[in-house]
């Protein structure tokens, strides 16, 4: 889908993981990424009672928008 850091699809695959952690990975054709990304914001919004979830939310967010495919 992507060319690498900056392409349109990787501002796609940003904008998408910072709705749903990890949708952006998945766009991106990376399903561990996208598990991994998923299930850790979920338990980070569970264990934090909610605050410190957007951590995760940014971290999926950054790491779709710079992820560079081989």
């Amino acid at each position: 889908m992507s060319e690498g850091r900056g392409s349109a699809g990787n501002v796609l695959a940003a904008l998408a993981s910072f709705f749903l952690p990890g949708l952006g990975q998945l766009l991106q054709g990376r399903l561990l990424a996208f598990l991994l990304f998923l299930i850790g914001a979920a338990l980070v919004w569970l264990i934090s009672f909610g605050t410190l979830g957007w951590i995760m939310h940014l971290w999926a967010t950054i790491d779709a928008a710079v992820w560079k495919s081989s």
